[in-house]
């Protein structure tokens, strides 16, 4: 692995004629750019939405991306792109295996942060009449805001069995089906989690917020299913008009965010050991290979089981919710899928004329894995990987599935919301919060909220058109459309 010193650099002023238009939704920026890049970086955009992203530091972000050590190909970002911590959020960025880096900027402080969509045999107009007490005891059942506990009370054995097995720990204890396991990205586990690299505090944190939503952009949508795009995918994964469906949105809760504090810390003190020179320190980060990044790799594996665990244990709580209002009527919720977007995996991909391990970086990308992928449950292969987009609150989500097109020019990744345009303190500025719960009401849109705050700062204003986002990646074909999502009942933090 090649390393460089950056040392100081000039600060250019970016403008888009910097960039070279490959197509009408993707721009590259070359590594010509700045002498520290050691690849392209391309941007999934239309001009409107590249333009846009020089109000924040995202691009500038994603240049510096490009300079990581062990760096392979180029670096990405998504049009729902926005800045982030080190990496933009909306980034992509693979290395080398086993020595290029991995960083934990790369990845989010919320480990895992994804989606998990269940499925009903209902139409909207079969709970029309219970949508309100659905909307209550969806509340009740799930706890939710900052720093809320679950009901879920593990001792230490049991909640480091849970880190190294994930949802199949909870499903052998009864919260969930055997065939949930298929349907959620590795089967709801990464094998190379590792409780004695997590810290204390960390677990102190996490022990009791299995089960809990949490705040910020972090819902729960009774959603129904408002256009089909792609009748033969949408068949293939049990979806029809107006279809009832269940949208889970969390992470990892404290938990995930105190593994990636606690070794961010480690990252900056170990850098200068491996000659590691970078133009911003939040981009911290050490060859996998090394001691400080197996272990990082490990503990973040723990997240990602605690949070794949979190969304199981809150599928289960939207379960008893469901049969307790529908009762027999309601039929069982079945997982459509259960996707991550916040995590770096060892994936392989054809790099010039080779097929190599890579060290996948995925923060706030989706995983959106194309037909005939081993990898993809066999009820979907030859449909493709179902990609679930969550969009602002009172707006559409979509289902999208993924593409060869994705394998080959983007790690097997997409978009993965609408993305931030307005910071939520911003948002809390403009929004009044009340004028906003009436708009919602009044467009048949079921509230629940513990924070009124909360409901300025994820208002739709606050984010980009998730519309524009989903149609920006089906364009450049990285995912394709598959079905578009509407709320009836919003449950948030």
């Amino acid at each position: 692995m090649e390393r460089r010193k950056t040392g100081t650099l000039a600060k250019k002023t970016m403008q888009i004629k910097d960039f070279k238009k490959l197509s009408d939704v993707l721009w590259e920026l070359p590594k010509t750019y700045r002498a520290d890049m050691r690849v392209p970086a391309r941007v999934y955009a239309t001009e409107k939405m590249l333009l846009e992203m020089f109000r924040d530091r995202s691009l500038e972000q994603l240049v510096n991306v490009a300079t990581l050590p062990g760096i392979v190909s180029h670096a990405i970002v998504m049009p729902d792109a926005h800045e982030g911590y080190g990496f933009p959020i909306g980034g992509v960025a693979a290395t080398e295996y086993p020595d290029g880096i991995i960083s934990p900027g790369g990845i989010g402080y919320d480990i895992n942060c994804g989606v998990c969509l269940l499925k009903s045999q209902l139409a909207s107009k079969e709970i029309e009449s219970a949508k309100d007490a659905l909307g209550h005891q969806l509340y009740r059942d799930i706890p939710s805001g900052v720093g809320r506990g679950g009901r879920l009370k593990l001792d230490n054995r049991e909640f480091d069995d849970l880190l190294e097995q994930g949802v199949k720990w909870l499903v052998q204890k009864g919260y969930g089906f055997n065939e949930d396991l298929d349907r959620i990205e590795s089967r709801g586990t990464l094998d190379n989690a590792d409780p004695g690299v997590v810290s204390l505090h960390a677990k102190q944190r996490g022990h009791d917020q299995l089960g809990t939503m949490g705040a910020g952009n972090h819902f729960v949508e009774v959603d129904h299913v408002d256009e089909i795009f792609d009748e033969d995918t949408a068949r293939d994964y049990g979806l029809f008009k107006d279809q009832i469906v269940i949208l889970i949105h969390t992470g990892s809760r404290g938990f995930g965010h105190q593994v990636a504090t606690d070794y961010i810390r480690i990252m900056m003190g170990a850098m200068p050991k491996y000659g590691i020179h970078l133009p911003d320190n939040e981009l911290a980060c050490v060859p996998l290979s090394s001691p400080e990044g197996t272990n990082y790799f490990n503990a973040m594996a723990c997240a990602a089981n605690f949070a794949w665990a979190n969304r199981q244990m809150i599928t289960h709580e939207v379960r008893q919710a469901w049969e307790r209002i529908l009762g027999h009527a309601g039929g069982q919720l079945d997982i459509l899928y259960d996707v991550a977007h916040n995590m770096a995996k060892i994936e392989k991909y054809e790099v010039g004329a080779a097929e190599k391990k890579l060290i996948v970086h995925r923060k706030g990308a989706t995983r959106a894995f194309g037909p005939g992928n081993p990898e993809i449950t066999e009820e979907y292969r030859d449909a493709g990987q179902p990609v679930l987009i969550p969009g602002s609150m009172g707006t559409s989500s979509y289902v999208l599935a993924g593409t060869t097109g994705s394998m080959k020019e983007a790690f097997g990744s997409t978009c993965h919301g609408a993305g931030r345009r307005l910071s939520r303190h911003a948002a809390a500025r403009v929004v009044h919060s009340r004028e906003l719960v009436d708009e919602l009401r009044n467009k048949g849109i079921h509230i629940e909220a513990g924070s009124l705050r909360g409901v300025a700062e994820e208002a739709p204003i606050a984010y980009k058109d998730v519309d524009e986002v989903c149609d920006v990646v089906h364009r450049a074909g990285i995912a394709k459309k598959v079905a578009r999502l509407k709320p009836l009942i919003v449950i948030k933090g």
